[in-house]
Protein backbone atom coordinates (compact mmCIF):
# COMPACT_ATOMS: atom_id res chain seq x y z
CA UNK A 1 0.00 0.00 0.00
CA UNK A 2 1.34 3.45 -0.89
CA UNK A 3 2.47 5.43 2.12
CA UNK A 4 2.43 9.17 1.57
CA UNK A 5 3.43 12.17 3.59
CA UNK A 6 -0.13 13.20 4.42
CA UNK A 7 -2.16 9.99 4.45
CA UNK A 8 -0.93 6.82 6.11
CA UNK A 9 -2.91 3.82 7.38
CA UNK A 10 -1.26 2.65 10.59
CA UNK A 11 -3.15 -0.64 10.44
CA UNK A 12 -1.13 -1.87 7.45
CA UNK A 13 2.21 -0.29 8.31
CA UNK A 14 5.28 -2.32 9.17
CA UNK A 15 6.60 -1.49 12.63
CA UNK A 16 9.01 1.44 12.53
CA UNK A 17 11.20 3.14 15.08
CA UNK A 18 10.20 6.77 15.44
CA UNK A 19 12.79 9.25 16.64
CA UNK A 20 12.42 12.62 18.30
CA UNK A 21 14.21 15.46 16.56
CA UNK A 22 15.98 18.60 17.67
CA UNK A 23 15.27 21.90 15.95
CA UNK A 24 18.54 23.76 16.48
CA UNK A 25 19.49 26.04 13.58
CA UNK A 26 22.96 24.50 13.62
CA UNK A 27 21.49 21.12 12.55
CA UNK A 28 21.66 22.31 8.93
CA UNK A 29 25.45 22.57 9.01
CA UNK A 30 26.24 19.42 11.01
CA UNK A 31 26.44 16.10 9.09
CA UNK A 32 23.06 14.94 7.81
CA UNK A 33 20.97 12.82 10.16
CA UNK A 34 18.00 10.62 9.28
CA UNK A 35 15.01 9.76 11.43
CA UNK A 36 11.49 8.41 10.94
CA UNK A 37 8.86 10.86 12.13
CA UNK A 38 5.15 10.44 12.77
CA UNK A 39 2.69 13.25 12.15
CA UNK A 40 1.01 14.94 15.07
CA UNK A 41 -0.84 16.00 17.10
CA UNK A 42 -2.49 12.57 17.31
CA UNK A 43 -5.94 14.06 18.00
CA UNK A 44 -5.76 15.91 14.69
CA UNK A 45 -4.85 13.08 12.30
CA UNK A 46 -6.17 10.11 14.33
CA UNK A 47 -5.52 6.82 12.52
CA UNK A 48 -4.27 8.56 9.38
CA UNK A 49 -1.13 10.22 10.70
CA UNK A 50 1.58 10.28 8.07
CA UNK A 51 5.16 9.10 8.42
CA UNK A 52 8.18 10.65 6.73
CA UNK A 53 11.97 10.48 6.79
CA UNK A 54 13.56 13.61 8.18
CA UNK A 55 16.89 14.35 6.43
CA UNK A 56 18.52 17.45 7.89
CA UNK A 57 22.13 18.63 7.85
CA UNK A 58 25.11 18.83 5.56
CA UNK A 59 25.73 16.14 2.93
CA UNK A 60 29.15 14.55 3.43
CA UNK A 61 31.02 11.72 1.73
CA UNK A 62 29.85 9.53 4.64
CA UNK A 63 26.14 10.41 4.32
CA UNK A 64 25.25 7.44 2.02
CA UNK A 65 26.76 5.03 4.58
CA UNK A 66 24.84 6.72 7.42
CA UNK A 67 21.62 6.39 5.43
CA UNK A 68 22.40 2.72 4.73
CA UNK A 69 22.66 2.03 8.45
CA UNK A 70 19.47 3.99 9.14
CA UNK A 71 17.32 2.10 6.62
CA UNK A 72 18.29 -1.35 7.94
CA UNK A 73 15.28 -2.99 9.56
CA UNK A 74 12.81 -0.43 8.17
CA UNK A 75 10.35 -0.89 5.35
CA UNK A 76 10.68 2.51 3.69
CA UNK A 77 8.85 1.77 0.44
CA UNK A 78 6.72 4.71 -0.69
CA UNK A 79 7.73 6.98 2.19
CA UNK A 80 8.64 10.63 1.53
CA UNK A 81 12.03 12.01 2.51
CA UNK A 82 11.87 15.64 3.71
CA UNK A 83 15.10 17.55 2.99
CA UNK A 84 16.47 20.59 4.82
CA UNK A 85 20.13 21.07 3.98
CA UNK A 86 22.84 23.52 2.95
CA UNK A 87 24.22 20.90 0.54
CA UNK A 88 27.77 19.58 0.59
CA UNK A 89 29.66 16.75 -1.11
CA UNK A 90 29.02 16.07 -4.81
CA UNK A 91 29.91 12.37 -4.49
CA UNK A 92 27.88 11.99 -1.29
CA UNK A 93 24.82 13.62 -2.88
CA UNK A 94 24.95 11.45 -6.00
CA UNK A 95 25.35 8.22 -4.02
CA UNK A 96 22.54 9.18 -1.63
CA UNK A 97 20.31 10.14 -4.55
CA UNK A 98 20.82 6.83 -6.34
CA UNK A 99 19.91 4.93 -3.16
CA UNK A 100 16.76 7.04 -2.73
CA UNK A 101 15.70 6.21 -6.29
CA UNK A 102 16.54 2.52 -5.84
CA UNK A 103 14.23 2.38 -2.81
CA UNK A 104 11.45 4.20 -4.69
CA UNK A 105 11.16 7.04 -2.18
CA UNK A 106 9.45 10.38 -2.79
CA UNK A 107 11.14 13.67 -1.85
CA UNK A 108 10.06 17.08 -0.63
CA UNK A 109 11.58 20.13 1.09
CA UNK A 110 10.58 20.51 4.74
CA UNK A 111 11.84 21.09 8.26
CA UNK A 112 10.81 18.66 11.01
CA UNK A 113 9.66 20.19 14.30
CA UNK A 114 9.27 17.99 17.37
CA UNK A 115 5.93 17.95 19.20
CA UNK A 116 5.00 16.59 22.65
CA UNK A 117 4.58 12.79 22.78
CA UNK A 118 1.10 11.34 22.46
CA UNK A 119 -0.85 9.60 25.26
CA UNK A 120 1.18 6.41 24.73
CA UNK A 121 4.47 8.27 24.98
CA UNK A 122 5.27 8.00 21.28
CA UNK A 123 7.12 10.98 19.80
CA UNK A 124 5.24 13.14 17.32
CA UNK A 125 6.31 15.88 14.90
CA UNK A 126 5.04 18.26 12.27
CA UNK A 127 6.60 19.08 8.94
CA UNK A 128 7.11 22.78 8.29
CA UNK A 129 7.40 24.01 4.67
CA UNK A 130 9.71 26.78 5.89
CA UNK A 131 12.89 25.03 4.77
CA UNK A 132 15.78 25.39 2.34
CA UNK A 133 17.34 22.85 0.00
CA UNK A 134 20.61 24.41 -1.17
CA UNK A 135 23.40 23.49 -3.56
CA UNK A 136 23.81 19.68 -3.81
CA UNK A 137 20.58 19.16 -1.86
CA UNK A 138 18.74 20.26 -5.03
CA UNK A 139 20.20 17.24 -6.84
CA UNK A 140 19.25 14.88 -4.00
CA UNK A 141 15.71 16.25 -4.36
CA UNK A 142 15.75 15.00 -7.98
CA UNK A 143 16.09 11.42 -6.75
CA UNK A 144 12.49 11.19 -5.55
CA UNK A 145 10.08 9.26 -7.74
CA UNK A 146 7.60 12.03 -6.97
CA UNK A 147 8.97 15.43 -5.95
CA UNK A 148 7.14 18.32 -4.28
CA UNK A 149 8.34 21.77 -3.27
CA UNK A 150 5.90 23.72 -1.07
CA UNK A 151 5.41 27.40 -1.96
CA UNK A 152 7.09 28.46 1.29
CA UNK A 153 10.21 26.34 0.69
CA UNK A 154 13.29 27.44 -1.22
CA UNK A 155 15.53 25.47 -3.57
CA UNK A 156 18.82 27.20 -4.39
CA UNK A 157 21.76 26.34 -6.65
CA UNK A 158 25.25 27.52 -7.64
CA UNK A 159 28.42 26.13 -9.24
CA UNK A 160 30.31 23.25 -7.70
CA UNK A 161 33.69 24.31 -6.37
CA UNK A 162 36.70 22.88 -4.57
CA UNK A 163 35.61 22.89 -0.94
CA UNK A 164 38.93 24.05 0.52
CA UNK A 165 38.98 27.11 -1.78
CA UNK A 166 35.40 28.22 -1.68
CA UNK A 167 35.72 30.92 0.99
CA UNK A 168 37.79 33.17 -1.28
CA UNK A 169 37.79 31.58 -4.76
CA UNK A 170 39.49 34.41 -6.67
CA UNK A 171 42.39 34.37 -4.20
CA UNK A 172 43.10 30.64 -4.58
CA UNK A 173 45.48 28.81 -6.93
CA UNK A 174 44.26 25.99 -9.17
CA UNK A 175 46.20 23.19 -10.83
CA UNK A 176 45.43 21.13 -13.91
CA UNK A 177 44.47 18.27 -11.57
CA UNK A 178 41.94 20.55 -9.85
CA UNK A 179 40.30 21.36 -13.18
CA UNK A 180 40.15 17.67 -14.08
CA UNK A 181 38.40 16.89 -10.78
CA UNK A 182 35.82 19.65 -11.22
CA UNK A 183 35.04 18.72 -14.83
CA UNK A 184 34.76 15.04 -13.93
CA UNK A 185 32.23 15.85 -11.20
CA UNK A 186 30.26 18.07 -13.58
CA UNK A 187 30.03 15.11 -15.94
CA UNK A 188 28.80 12.87 -13.11
CA UNK A 189 26.16 15.43 -12.17
CA UNK A 190 25.02 15.68 -15.79
CA UNK A 191 24.55 11.91 -16.01
CA UNK A 192 22.80 11.78 -12.63
CA UNK A 193 20.41 14.59 -13.62
CA UNK A 194 19.49 12.80 -16.83
CA UNK A 195 19.09 9.45 -15.04
CA UNK A 196 16.66 11.05 -12.58
CA UNK A 197 14.49 12.31 -15.44
CA UNK A 198 15.11 16.01 -14.81
CA UNK A 199 16.14 18.66 -17.31
CA UNK A 200 19.85 19.28 -17.86
CA UNK A 201 18.80 22.94 -17.66
CA UNK A 202 19.14 22.66 -13.87
CA UNK A 203 22.85 21.93 -14.15
CA UNK A 204 23.24 24.60 -16.83
CA UNK A 205 21.63 27.17 -14.55
CA UNK A 206 23.68 26.09 -11.54
CA UNK A 207 26.93 26.35 -13.46
CA UNK A 208 26.24 30.00 -14.28
CA UNK A 209 26.40 31.11 -10.65
CA UNK A 210 29.97 31.75 -9.41
CA UNK A 211 30.75 31.19 -5.73
CA UNK A 212 31.10 34.92 -5.00
CA UNK A 213 27.44 35.53 -5.97
CA UNK A 214 24.38 34.67 -3.87
CA UNK A 215 22.82 31.33 -4.78
CA UNK A 216 20.11 31.41 -7.44
CA UNK A 217 16.64 30.97 -5.96
CA UNK A 218 14.65 28.78 -8.34
CA UNK A 219 11.29 30.19 -9.36
CA UNK A 220 8.10 28.15 -9.53
CA UNK A 221 8.36 28.19 -13.32
CA UNK A 222 11.96 26.90 -13.22
CA UNK A 223 11.06 24.15 -10.76
CA UNK A 224 8.45 22.70 -13.07
CA UNK A 225 10.03 23.52 -16.42
CA UNK A 226 13.19 21.67 -15.37
CA UNK A 227 11.17 18.75 -13.91
CA UNK A 228 12.56 19.38 -10.42
CA UNK A 229 9.07 19.34 -8.94
CA UNK A 230 6.72 16.72 -10.41
CA UNK A 231 3.64 17.88 -8.48
CA UNK A 232 2.03 20.59 -10.62
CA UNK A 233 0.09 21.91 -7.62
CA UNK A 234 3.22 22.70 -5.63
CA UNK A 235 4.76 26.02 -6.56
CA UNK A 236 7.88 27.56 -5.04
CA UNK A 237 11.05 29.44 -5.56
CA UNK A 238 14.50 27.76 -5.59
CA UNK A 239 18.24 27.30 -5.84
CA UNK A 240 21.91 28.07 -6.90
CA UNK A 241 25.33 26.16 -7.62
CA UNK A 242 29.14 27.31 -8.50
CA UNK A 243 31.60 28.56 -11.39
CA UNK A 244 35.16 28.98 -12.70
CA UNK A 245 37.76 31.55 -11.62
CA UNK A 246 37.94 34.78 -13.61
CA UNK A 247 40.89 35.83 -15.74
CA UNK A 248 42.78 39.05 -15.14
CA UNK A 249 40.99 42.30 -16.00
CA UNK A 250 41.93 45.92 -16.40
CA UNK A 251 42.03 48.16 -13.36
CA UNK A 252 38.94 50.40 -13.12
CA UNK A 253 39.38 54.01 -14.25
CA UNK A 254 38.35 56.54 -11.60
CA UNK A 255 35.53 59.01 -12.31
CA UNK A 256 36.75 62.35 -13.58
CA UNK A 257 35.33 64.27 -10.62
CA UNK A 258 37.31 62.39 -7.95
CA UNK A 259 40.91 62.64 -6.82
CA UNK A 260 41.36 58.87 -7.02
CA UNK A 261 44.00 57.72 -9.43
CA UNK A 262 44.40 54.33 -11.08
CA UNK A 263 46.62 51.96 -9.12
CA UNK A 264 47.51 48.32 -9.69
CA UNK A 265 45.11 46.48 -7.39
CA UNK A 266 45.14 42.75 -6.81
CA UNK A 267 42.18 40.51 -7.60
CA UNK A 268 43.79 37.76 -5.54
CA UNK A 269 44.17 39.39 -2.11
CA UNK A 270 43.77 42.50 0.00
CA UNK A 271 46.96 44.56 -0.13
CA UNK A 272 48.31 47.97 0.85
CA UNK A 273 48.47 50.54 -1.95
CA UNK A 274 49.28 54.21 -2.35
CA UNK A 275 45.82 55.72 -2.71
CA UNK A 276 45.80 59.43 -3.60
CA UNK A 277 48.99 59.94 -1.64
CA UNK A 278 47.86 58.00 1.43
CA UNK A 279 47.99 54.36 2.47
CA UNK A 280 44.89 52.24 1.81
CA UNK A 281 43.85 48.60 1.83
CA UNK A 282 42.38 47.62 -1.55
CA UNK A 283 41.07 44.74 -3.61
CA UNK A 284 39.55 44.34 -7.07
CA UNK A 285 36.72 41.95 -8.05
CA UNK A 286 34.75 41.07 -11.20
CA UNK A 287 31.14 42.23 -11.14
CA UNK A 288 28.82 39.45 -12.31
CA UNK A 289 25.12 38.67 -12.53
CA UNK A 290 24.45 34.92 -12.62
CA UNK A 291 27.94 34.45 -14.00
CA UNK A 292 27.61 37.05 -16.77
CA UNK A 293 30.44 39.53 -16.25
CA UNK A 294 29.09 43.07 -16.51
CA UNK A 295 32.17 44.92 -15.25
CA UNK A 296 34.45 45.11 -12.23
CA UNK A 297 34.94 47.15 -9.09
CA UNK A 298 37.60 48.07 -6.56
CA UNK A 299 37.09 48.58 -2.83
CA UNK A 300 39.39 50.88 -0.82
CA UNK A 301 39.72 51.03 2.98
CA UNK A 302 41.54 54.10 4.28
CA UNK A 303 42.17 55.92 7.56
CA UNK A 304 39.21 57.46 9.33
CA UNK A 305 38.93 58.53 12.96
CA UNK A 306 40.04 56.49 15.99
CA UNK A 307 36.99 54.22 15.79
CA UNK A 308 36.25 54.21 12.06
CA UNK A 309 37.62 53.73 8.55
CA UNK A 310 36.78 55.45 5.30
CA UNK A 311 35.62 53.04 2.61
CA UNK A 312 35.34 53.84 -1.11
CA UNK A 313 33.75 51.88 -3.95
CA UNK A 314 34.77 52.39 -7.58
CA UNK A 315 32.91 50.46 -10.29
CA UNK A 316 33.06 50.32 -14.07
CA UNK A 317 30.07 48.60 -15.69
CA UNK A 318 29.50 47.89 -19.39
CA UNK A 319 26.77 46.70 -21.74
CA UNK A 320 26.52 42.92 -22.31
CA UNK A 321 24.34 40.75 -24.53
CA UNK A 322 22.18 39.85 -21.53
CA UNK A 323 22.17 43.06 -19.52
CA UNK A 324 21.60 46.68 -20.54
CA UNK A 325 23.17 49.51 -18.58
CA UNK A 326 20.96 51.21 -15.99
CA UNK A 327 20.70 54.99 -15.94
CA UNK A 328 22.71 55.00 -12.70
CA UNK A 329 23.63 52.93 -9.66
CA UNK A 330 21.46 54.28 -6.87
CA UNK A 331 22.72 52.43 -3.79
CA UNK A 332 25.82 50.60 -2.57
CA UNK A 333 25.82 48.61 0.69
CA UNK A 334 28.69 46.84 2.43
CA UNK A 335 28.01 44.12 5.03
CA UNK A 336 30.47 42.15 7.15
CA UNK A 337 29.24 40.00 10.01
CA UNK A 338 26.65 41.88 12.05
CA UNK A 339 27.72 45.26 10.68
CA UNK A 340 26.33 46.96 7.59
CA UNK A 341 26.95 50.38 6.03
CA UNK A 342 25.27 52.26 3.20
CA UNK A 343 27.71 54.18 1.03
CA UNK A 344 26.84 57.59 -0.44
CA UNK A 345 26.81 57.45 -4.24
CA UNK A 346 28.90 60.51 -5.15
CA UNK A 347 28.66 59.99 -8.91
CA UNK A 348 27.27 57.43 -11.34
CA UNK A 349 27.73 58.61 -14.91
CA UNK A 350 27.83 57.20 -18.44
CA UNK A 351 31.06 57.57 -20.37
CA UNK A 352 32.18 57.24 -23.94
CA UNK A 353 29.28 56.34 -26.23
CA UNK A 354 27.08 55.61 -23.21
CA UNK A 355 28.24 51.97 -23.22
CA UNK A 356 30.08 52.34 -19.91
CA UNK A 357 28.79 53.38 -16.48
CA UNK A 358 31.32 54.53 -13.86
CA UNK A 359 30.17 54.76 -10.25
CA UNK A 360 31.94 56.12 -7.18
CA UNK A 361 30.55 55.80 -3.63
CA UNK A 362 32.05 56.40 -0.21
CA UNK A 363 31.26 56.32 3.50
CA UNK A 364 32.75 56.14 6.97
CA UNK A 365 32.24 52.74 8.59
CA UNK A 366 32.78 51.47 12.15
CA UNK A 367 36.23 50.05 12.86
CA UNK A 368 34.46 46.92 14.15
CA UNK A 369 33.15 46.18 10.64
CA UNK A 370 36.66 46.13 9.18
CA UNK A 371 38.30 44.57 12.24
CA UNK A 372 35.87 41.64 12.37
CA UNK A 373 36.23 41.01 8.65
CA UNK A 374 40.05 41.00 8.87
CA UNK A 375 40.21 38.79 11.97
CA UNK A 376 41.65 35.26 12.07
CA UNK A 377 39.66 32.70 10.11
CA UNK A 378 37.57 32.88 6.95
CA UNK A 379 35.25 35.89 6.89
CA UNK A 380 33.28 37.45 4.05
CA UNK A 381 32.20 40.92 3.05
CA UNK A 382 29.07 41.32 0.91
CA UNK A 383 29.01 44.25 -1.52
CA UNK A 384 25.52 44.92 -2.90
CA UNK A 385 24.48 47.48 -5.52
CA UNK A 386 21.01 48.53 -6.63
CA UNK A 387 19.71 50.30 -9.70
CA UNK A 388 16.34 50.59 -11.41
CA UNK A 389 17.09 47.52 -13.54
CA UNK A 390 19.22 45.15 -11.50
CA UNK A 391 20.61 44.26 -8.07
CA UNK A 392 24.08 42.74 -7.72
CA UNK A 393 25.56 40.92 -4.74
CA UNK A 394 29.23 39.98 -4.57
CA UNK A 395 30.99 38.14 -1.73
CA UNK A 396 34.63 39.06 -1.04
CA UNK A 397 36.88 36.87 1.08
CA UNK A 398 39.49 38.24 3.50
CA UNK A 399 42.69 36.77 2.04
CA UNK A 400 45.52 39.17 2.88
CA UNK A 401 43.41 41.39 5.14
CA UNK A 402 44.76 39.88 8.39
CA UNK A 403 48.33 40.67 7.36
CA UNK A 404 47.65 44.09 5.82
CA UNK A 405 45.19 45.70 8.24
CA UNK A 406 47.75 46.13 11.08
CA UNK A 407 50.00 48.03 8.65
CA UNK A 408 47.11 50.29 7.68
CA UNK A 409 46.18 50.82 11.34
CA UNK A 410 49.80 51.75 12.13
CA UNK A 411 49.89 54.25 9.28
CA UNK A 412 46.62 55.73 10.52
CA UNK A 413 48.04 56.15 14.02
CA UNK A 414 51.10 57.90 12.61
CA UNK A 415 48.93 60.22 10.56
CA UNK A 416 46.76 60.98 13.57
CA UNK A 417 49.90 61.71 15.59
CA UNK A 418 51.15 64.17 12.99
CA UNK A 419 47.81 66.00 13.02
CA UNK A 420 47.58 65.96 16.82
CA UNK A 421 50.97 67.68 17.10
CA UNK A 422 49.45 70.72 15.42
CA UNK A 423 46.67 71.04 18.00
CA UNK A 424 47.37 72.81 21.35
CA UNK A 425 47.32 70.37 24.25
CA UNK A 426 44.49 71.02 26.72
CA UNK A 427 45.15 70.45 30.40
CA UNK A 428 43.16 70.63 33.57
CA UNK A 429 39.59 69.69 34.45
CA UNK A 430 38.11 66.63 32.78
CA UNK A 431 40.78 66.58 30.09
CA UNK A 432 43.47 65.98 32.71
CA UNK A 433 41.57 63.11 34.33
CA UNK A 434 41.07 61.47 30.97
Amino acid sequence: MKRSLLVFALAVAAPVLLSPVQTNASDRTTPMRFSLQQQGPAQTCGNHCGIWISAEGAITADTPRVFGIFRQGHDLRGITMALDSDGGSVHGAIALGREIRRLGLDTTVGHTIALPADDRGEPRAKLSPQADCESMCAFVLLAGVHRTVPPQARVMVHQIWLGDRRDDPTAANYSAEDLVLVQRDIGRLARFTADMGASIGLLDLALRIPPWEPMHLLTADELHRMQIATDASAATKSATVASSPPVGRATPIPPANTTMRATTISENRWAMIDHAGAAALARRQPLTVEGDEIGNFALFIACGTDDSYDISYLERRRVTDLHALPAAVTAVTVTAGDHSASLKVVSSQHRGDADELVTYATSTVPAALIGGFAAHGNHSMIVQTRSAKITTGIRLGNTGALQSLPRLAASCRNAMGDRAALVPVKTGGVAASE
